[in-house]
């Protein structure tokens, strides 16, 4: 279907947004903080739907860091949103 982000495409880009926090000691540790979420727990959960739904949240929550990891990805932020909405099944807390 026209418009929408399929499952893998939004686990794709969830997965670059961690990497992209990964990249950023202190957008990494407020998320870590944020989320409640260990950052052994968070290596082994990086491909959970769970932990990617949360750091699509975080992302979006903060207009500058989305700004930022859509620039460093060429992509809109309405890509984000959509990949959010296609990981919409795991809307549970981190921790």
């Amino acid at each position: 279907m026209a418009g929408r982000t399929t499952s893998p495409d939004a686990e794709t880009l969830a997965l670059k947004a961690l990497t992209f926090l990964a990249y950023s000691p202190d957008d990494l540790a407020r998320f870590l903080n944020l989320s409640g979420i260990a950052p052994a727990d968070l290596r082994a959960r990086a491909g959970d739907r769970d932990v990617l739904a949360g750091t699509l949240d975080f992302l979006l929550s903060h207009e500058q860091l989305l700004t930022r990891f859509c620039e460093s990805e060429m992509i809109d932020a309405k890509a984000v949103h959509l990949a959010r909405a296609g990981l919409s099944t795991a809307a549970t807390p981190l921790n």
